[in-house]
């Protein structure tokens, strides 16, 4: 008998209506979407086509006008604002186009950050960040500030810091959309290793040469889904 399958989000029937001026936007219109443990989405479209509404609602930075949103085991659809937080905080990796750091802050305490919030910096957690740190390719540069980086260095210090609590999924807004060609080489070449040692992504682009690094690409149009292609199979590893 086959393991059942196991899911780190699943979008059931999710529409998301906005009112602008007396007008009625549907943003996004009655979506249904699972993306299993180990995946490695590509959510792509053009500009009005639903994907920053998609990543908010993965992101529990809004909520849907109907349907259902379930994030690994937690139905996060009438969540209130202090649950939703609680999950964004734990159960989400973000990574921001901008990287988003601290600029104050040292690599460490960047990666740090998630659990700072949470009350939960101790010994054990620091050598965790510094294992982190490690794994993105950044144990020279523990003590460095951002403005000392590159912008590949700090999107890799947003990476390790998206890993520090061990979310259901990284969420990964145009991760590369600040950077050259070669950098933009070396991120997705650090997302596709995350993803065989059985880390999900969930990746939102315009770039169809970032979409192809991916395992399957969802296109968005109008709201819908358009294509839901995968042309590689789902990692069996387990996350390290």
């Amino acid at each position: 008998m086959s393991e059942e399958i196991k899911y780190a989000a699943r979008l059931t029937g999710v529409s998301r209506e906005y009112v602008l001026k007396g007008e009625t936007v549907r943003a996004l219109r009655g979506v249904d979407l699972s993306v299993p443990e180990g995946d490695f989405v590509a959510i792509m479209g053009a500009s009005g086509s639903g994907k920053s509404t998609m990543l908010n609602l993965l992101g529990c930075l809004d909520r849907p006008t109907h349907g259902t949103i379930v994030l690994g085991n937690d139905d996060v659809t009438k969540m209130d604002d202090f649950h939703l937080s609680c999950i964004r905080a734990s159960r989400i990796g973000f990574v921001f186009q901008s990287y988003n750091l601290i600029a104050q802050l040292t690599v460490i305490e960047n990666i740090e950050v998630p659990l700072f919030y949470q009350g939960n910096v101790n010994r054990a957690s620091r050598k965790r960040c510094i294992e982190l740190a490690g794994m993105v390719g950044l144990s020279d540069r523990l003590n460095h500030r951002p403005t000392q980086l590159s912008g590949g260095q700090q999107q890799r210090v947003a990476i390790a810091r998206s890993l520090v609590n061990d979310p259901y999924f990284i969420l990964a807004d145009e991760p590369t959309g600040n950077l050259d060609s070669k950098t933009t080489g070396e991120i997705l070449d650090l997302l596709d290793r995350l993803n065989d040692e059985g880390r999900t992504i969930i990746l939102v682009t315009h770039e169809d040469e970032v979409g192809s690094r991916s395992r399957r690409i969802v296109r968005l149009r109008d709201g819908l889904v358009e294509s839901d292609v995968r042309h590689r199979p789902i990692v069996n590893s387990p996350k390290n």
